[in-house]
């Protein structure tokens, strides 16, 4: 169902008074009201109210624009139109059957006074969730080709609020978060925790998105953007005398931030805000702002779950390069260097887990270290590292896909550039075409490193669009994608559902060589990273601690096993790696019994309990079934959540699998002690969720 119902307003600008004009549109059920004003200088500014309390104050739009004059004031208002919108849609995959578009818009169109005049329309789209807003540039004489030196947009908050952020940095988003007042940024930014990558931060109290908020009022508010196409991505930086957020975005080598030519539009800028913390993981403003599906075939699209030769490098016990030499993630807790070690992606080490993907009903095989090159690529800023088609002696790339295949296996390729975008793109299509040639229909790329051409950032305009290009260049040969170290996602998934996850966080793999994520780390993903769409962190780790390869490691999963097993459900991905090494799975079958038996495609998905940096409890009708599945996590406190599951149908009954944290358990000290049982539920059933510190529970809930 689609109702739009359109009202324009025109306003001669030879006759438009200077004196300040006001608008306001509200959510369709009234609890958001935002509010436009052409102020006495010609500037159009605007606030966001939450049930009639503030949550942005009085707030800017506008821009620097190269060699001109800020396109800022001195505006009169040309038109306004208004509309009231709503439809249900349906997305390829997700969270959810179907999913509600339900939102009130104001077009502003301004004209600058003068001889010279620009025009810019400011729109803006009220939720009952949230508000988006973005500018478009109409076909005009005096403003066609232009450069954008800065955004001046801003987000006049009402306070020293508390929030969860990590640093701003153009080139990483792999940092653990920092949870502070607003007014402490600056001070904690320099004891930052920096990624071992290609870190390069902004000094100052910089942040990135999205960004969550809890106000003085419990009121909680996130900060992010949609639809990012041809433009940088979108950091914040804050005043921590005002409070005020002011758009900063990332430059080109000789300092420009946007390339653009009318008509055009930017991303959307988005604030999610509820009184309650799961309105805002529940939320589907994000997704609602990108366009619909442009994919003619999405045939073979099909969210799944995957093993493969990947964690046996970050742990050492193999090598992505074919001399066994040392790798970045090869040193020992003592920071020196081990002895050579094998070679991963063999033939035969990859038909091992081909065999164990098809016993076990998994849909891909993941291979890294497959191809030429790996040898001397980490760190180097090398223009030609890799050519993507070139297997290593041991490596048979054709007859693997085809004895994948007649197992009922896909196989996953991995691209990684190290950061060499420019040599990507050459060898793109040969790539592709020969994934398809062997009915490789699933690919993990990589952009670890300084991205080349130099000067570029992984989160700049040239660096958006290439990410664009090679999803919509993948899904001419179809080809599903999971990017790593990419700009972080804004819903480009209902555009393009062959993109199926991103990292664009701190992973997993950072709890086998580093200090490792904090137990914390994956109640507050869910509230900033995954607002923007799926993750790929790779859950399932049963070995927690290293110390059972390496007797005097120090390192270890910040979480116990049974929260591993949890984060299927509370990190939503539509592709779930199975993590750990086939043997100790096989050495747990009880417990990996959960992996095997949770889906990756949903039909509906129930928030229960949240709050950022604390806990989380989701639930998942699984596709085409009556079968639900639940996870719910904890920080580093151990505490007890009341469950009740009145979401399930009534009058049915149903068998429920409780895969649980003994009651010794901890992620420090005992992580993979859990305790599973069985019992029967119905809709009226209660239950004691007893999560240990670090810990977790995750439930099959099989209709009987």
């Amino acid at each position: 169902m689609k109702i739009k119902k359109l009202l324009s307003i025109i306003l001669l600008a030879s006759t438009c008074a200077v004196s300040a004009q006001t608008f306001t549109v509200n959510s369709p059920n009234k609890k958001i009201s935002v509010s436009l004003q052409l102020n006495a200088a010609g500037a159009l500014v605007y606030n966001v109210n939450y049930k009639n309390k503030p949550i942005v104050e009085t707030s800017n739009l506008g821009f620097k624009i190269n060699d001109q004059a800020d396109l800022l004031n001195n505006f009169s208002i040309l038109q306004v139109d208004s509309s009231n919108f709503n439809e249900t849609w349906t997305p390829v995959w997700g969270e959810t059957k179907t999913i509600v578009n339900n939102y009130k818009e104001i077009a502003i169109t301004l004209k600058e006074r003068g001889e010279k005049p620009r025009i810019l329309q400011v729109v803006f789209k009220v939720f009952n969730d949230g508000v988006g807003f973005r500018y478009h540039f109409p076909e005009q004489p005096n403003l066609f080709h232009f450069v954008v030196a800065d955004e001046l947009s801003t987000f006049n908050l009402t306070g020293d609020h508390k929030i969860w952020w990590m640093p701003g940095d153009f080139d990483t988003n792999e940092y653990t978060y920092n949870t502070s007042q607003i007014s402490e940024i600056e001070k904690l930014a320099k004891k930052r925790d920096g990624a071992i990558f290609t870190a390069t931060p902004i000094k100052g109290a910089f942040v990135q998105t999205p960004l969550m908020i809890k106000t003085k009022d419990n009121v909680y508010v996130n900060i992010h953007e949609a639809a990012l196409i041809n433009y940088p991505a979108m950091d914040l930086k804050f005043n921590l005398s005002t409070f005020e957020a002011t758009s900063t975005l990332a430059n080109d080598a000789v300092g420009n931030k946007a390339y653009m030519r009318a008509p055009c539009s930017t991303p959307w800028r988005t604030i999610i805000i509820s009184d309650d913390a799961r309105d805002i993981i529940a939320s589907k403003t994000i997704l609602n702002l990108n366009e619909p599906c442009k994919l003619t075939n999405t045939n073979y699209i099909k969210p799944m779950k995957y093993c493969g030769i990947w964690l046996e490098m970050h742990l050492g016990l193999s090598t992505w390069d074919f001399a066994g030499g040392q790798s970045a993630s090869d040193a020992g807790s003592d920071g020196k260097q081990k002895t050579k070690t094998k070679h991963g992606a063999t033939t035969e080490n990859t038909k091992k887990y081909i065999d164990f993907a098809a016993k076990n009903g998994f849909g891909g095989v993941l291979v890294e270290g497959w191809n030429d090159g790996w040898e001397d690529w980490f760190g180097k800023w090398k223009e030609d590292v890799f050519d993507f088609v070139t297997p290593y002696p041991d490596y048979d790339f054709k007859g693997l896909n085809a004895y994948a295949q007649s197992k009922g296996v896909g196989m996953i390729t991995h691209h990684e550039t190290s950061g060499s975008v420019t040599n990507y793109e050459r060898w793109i299509d040969s790539a592709y075409r020969l994934m398809g040639s062997v009915g490789s229909h699933a690919l993990k790329s990589g952009y670890v490193g300084k991205i080349i051409p130099r000067g570029e950032f992984h989160d700049g305009q040239w660096m958006v669009n290439h990410y664009l290009r090679a999803i919509k260049k993948a899904a001419q040969y179809d080809i599903m994608v999971v990017a790593h170290e990419p700009v972080r996602p804004t819903g480009l998934h209902r555009t393009y559902p062959n993109f199926m996850a991103a990292e664009a966080a701190r992973g997993q793999e950072f709890n086998f060589w580093s200090e490792g994520n904090p137990p914390e780390h994956e109640t507050i993903l869910p509230f900033t990273r995954l607002m923007g769409g799926p993750m790929d962190y790779t859950p399932g780790i049963f070995k927690i601690k290293k110390s059972n390869y390496y007797p005097d490691a120090k390192e270890q999963v910040h979480t116990t096993l049974t929260k591993q097993l949890a984060l299927y459900l509370t990190l939503y991905s539509p592709v779930q790696m199975a993590t750990d090494l086939p043997e100790n799975y096989e050495a747990k079958p009880d417990a990996f019994q959960f992996i095997k038996d949770v889906a990756v495609d949903w039909d509906d998905t129930k928030v229960i309990h949240a709050e950022p940096g604390e806990y989380l409890t989701i639930a998942r009708k699984a596709k085409g079934t009556n079968n639900w599945f639940l996870g719910s996590i904890t920080d580093e406190n151990a505490r007890d959540l009341n469950m009740d599951f009145s979401f399930l149908d009534k009058g049915k009954k149903y068998t429920a699998t409780i895969y649980k944290d003994a009651a010794d358990a901890s992620w420090d000290k005992n992580p993979e002690a859990y305790v599973i049982e069985k019992i029967t539920i119905t809709n009226k059933s209660k239950l004691t969720l007893k999560l240990a510190s670090g810990g977790g529970t995750a439930i099959s809930i099989i209709a009987q």
